[in-house]
């Protein structure tokens, strides 16, 4: 496929697939025209890409990791950083959780004090 097709297949801008390619993440052959061709693997692939950003990796974490994805094998010291990644995520999810029910708290009451007519003023 081309790349207007990843592209809209992924949700992804063509911008952001050449630079996954500039930081060899993402690969491509090229037509006798010199457009670039993407295999059908390359949708699953940009869309792990996308949540390993999402999730905070760095570039080179995410073409370190990539292999691991393909064939399964890390080395030790790999395995440690992705480990590291991993409790870090873990840490993102559980501040996360802590806002939203704050958040959950605040609109139950909030919408408590609606029904009882005890509605908060502006300052």
């Amino acid at each position: 496929m081309r790349i207007g097709e990843l592209a809209t297949r992924t949700g992804v801008s063509v911008r952001a697939l050449r630079y996954y390619e500039e930081q060899s993440l993402l690969a491509s052959e090229r037509s006798p025209s010199g457009q670039r061709l993407y295999s059908e693997s390359a949708v699953y692939r940009v869309q792990l890409i996308q949540q390993l950003y999402a999730a905070g990796l760095p570039s080179r974490s995410i073409l370190d990791l990539l292999p691991c994805v393909v064939d399964g094998e890390a080395t030790p010291e790999l395995l440690d950083r992705l480990a590291a990644e991993r409790h870090r995520i873990d840490r993102q999810i559980s501040d996360l959780v802590s806002a939203r029910d704050k958040l959950e708290t605040v609109i139950t009451n909030a919408a408590t004090n609606w029904r009882t007519g005890q509605h908060c003023r502006p300052r």
